[in-house]
């Protein structure tokens, strides 16, 4: 497989997760979706889960079984995030890595191409996902778009970077 395929997300939203509809979990077949914590559902700088946030999660739960995967390595913060929506969780996945995603795809007993990885990376959740099979979900950080480009150019760089080897980042549903 390319690298530009390894990079390829199944699913761009335009959004961040709360753009992410029971609807469109349907319309994929997707039976669970593994989410990345840092940017995908807070900012790195907040455990506060937003109403917002909550109403999405309690939507998606009804027809998906979730999972939180996460490249963090604190137990605290991850743990009171999975706490506050009632999620199971995994830290210190090194992601790409695939040990930690196959240990959430496992305890969901799918198979990888019925479970979403959900993230906003591509070198992390986009790569891990696909090196697994997974379905996966590319969705714009928790962070306004303008900070997003000043303080976390890593991101820019690896959309552009994954463009060059012939990933397609156009949102699509």
């Amino acid at each position: 497989m390319t690298w530009g395929k390894l990079l390829q997300p199944d699913l761009v939203l335009d959004g961040p997760i709360l753009d992410l509809t029971p609807e469109l979990v349907q319309k994929h077949d997707l039976g669970g979706l593994v989410l990345d914590v840092d940017e995908t559902l807070v900012p790195i700088y907040t455990n506060e889960i937003s109403d917002e946030l909550r109403h999405c999660i309690d939507r998606l739960r009804d027809v998906a079984t979730l999972w939180l995967v996460s490249n963090n390595l604190s137990e605290t913060r991850i743990s009171t995030i999975a706490a506050a929506l009632n999620l199971p969780y995994l830290i210190s996945a090194a992601k790409p890595s695939r040990r930690k995603l196959q240990q959430a795809v496992d305890a969901m007993n799918l198979p990888p191409n019925r479970i979403g990885m959900v993230g906003d990376r591509l070198f992390t959740d986009v790569l891990g996902g696909n090196r697994l099979g997974m379905f996966t979900i590319l969705v714009e950080p928790m962070v306004d778009p303008g900070l997003a480009v000043r303080y976390y150019p890593i991101r820019t760089l690896e959309v552009w970077f994954s463009q060059v080897l012939g990933a397609s980042l156009t949102p699509r549903e």
